[in-house]
């Protein structure tokens, strides 16, 4: 529970930068797919391919992150589990400090491709921490979430166990973290992008090296920690 508390805090707040960042750099939705689709099948019934086509694209970006995180990961897995995480997260970062560093010019050109490598960077992120989490936590949409925890919030009044109730409080306090912290990286992300433009996703990128780092210390901390009981 504490480290999906931890994952969810820093990727939604991660996800909160780029959503705003990302829609207010390029005009379009840069974190889930949700919208893309009404827009797709919009194009379709208008008859208008071209716009269907694009909006297709941005949602089978979002598919191929989730794809290629899963892929390396797996194949990672078979190699050294330690650095499971390592490359999808490093791919991410690597995503962000790119497309933080393009000039303004070339993103109101390359909007749409700009958009898919932010949709893709982002189903990289749903996907790894969908994993990590067992599929507890999503952190790049809150559709689910509000779901989620409108369901928990009114199972308060039916589940009286002192167990039921526990489990229930600890679910509902994850998913309203979540939702903060996705909420601050919004107000984080707007803001600092009329500051600092997109050189903002370079905080996003800075979050999620400083999250890897932790992570990375933690491990080599209980692994000497172990060691060191052996001896006794």
């Amino acid at each position: 529970m504490i480290h999906n508390l931890k994952l969810a805090s820093l990727l939604s707040f991660v996800a909160g930068i780029v959503n705003v960042a990302g829609f207010m750099a390029v005009n379009r939705l840069t974190t889930n797919v949700t919208g893309h689709f009404a827009f797709f099948a919009d194009g379709v019934i208008a008859q208008d391919y071209a716009v269907a086509g694009v909006y297709l694209l941005f949602i089978l970006s979002f598919l191929a992150g989730a794809f290629a995180s899963n892929m390396v990961m797996e194949l990672v897995a078979t190699k050294n589990l330690k650095y499971i995480y390592t490359i999808p997260v490093l791919l991410e970062t690597g995503i962000l400090v790119c497309i933080a560093f393009i000039s303004p010019e070339m993103l109101l050109r390359k909007a749409n491709i700009i958009a898919c490598v932010l949709l893709f960077s982002m189903g990289l992120q749903n996907a790894l921490v969908t994993s990590v989490s067992n599929a507890v936590v999503r952190t790049t949409h809150l559709t689910g979430l509000f779901t989620d925890l409108g369901i928990e919030l009114s199972q308060l009044f039916f589940y009286r166990k002192k167990e039921q109730q526990q489990k229930l409080r600890a679910s509902i306090f994850l998913r309203t973290v979540i939702i903060g912290f996705f909420f601050l990286g919004c107000l984080t992300g707007g803001f600092g992008f009329f500051r600092w433009g997109i050189h903002i996703l370079c905080l996003a990128a800075a979050c999620l090296l400083a999250g890897l780092m932790y992570d990375t210390l933690k491990y080599r901390v209980v692994v000497l920690r172990r060691r060191y009981l052996q001896q006794f």
